[in-house]
């Protein structure tokens, strides 16, 4: 998590000074009477944001890695590779729900790209398979 704040900040910075310098170059290479003129005014507002968004990263990151009381595994050398394995959760990989489900979402895009009367097919398509998804361990074979 160190690394990771510390690489935001290094980017952020790195983008405000292409920014700045970007923003230079341009009002030297095009001198008018007016200075503001000279800005290409897309590149350099794209490359003030992109700094800013570096930093709402940098800033986010750093407030988790001050929050979470403790240095992850991935940051103590000493650690084992089974240190960061937590427990995922539970998974189906026996279900064809998802495929189903990819399905419904191709159809909906279809419908919208080629003909609108799909996109309400799509929608019918998913809202059985969300349902099945859901539901799988409710009926059939695998009950609880």
């Amino acid at each position: 998590m160190r690394t990771n704040v510390a690489l935001w900040w290094i980017l952020t910075g790195f983008f405000f000074l292409v920014f700045v310098a970007y923003t230079v170059w341009n009002i030297i290479a095009h001198p008018q009477p007016e200075w503001w003129h000279g800005i290409e005014w897309v590149g350099s507002v794209a490359l003030l944001f992109t700094a800013l968004m570096g930093s709402l990263i940098a800033f986010y990151v750093q407030r988790v890695h001050a929050a979470q009381g403790g240095e992850l595994p991935a940051d103590i050398l000493t650690a084992d590779i089974d240190d960061g394995d937590p427990e995922l959760g539970e998974f189906s990989p026996w279900s064809w729900w998802p495929i189903i489900l990819a399905f419904s979402a191709a159809i909906g895009m279809i419908g919208l790209a080629v003909g609108t009367w799909m996109f309400p097919i799509g929608l019918g398509i998913f809202a059985v398979a969300i349902v099945g998804w859901v539901y799988e361990y409710y009926r059939g074979y695998f009950a609880r």
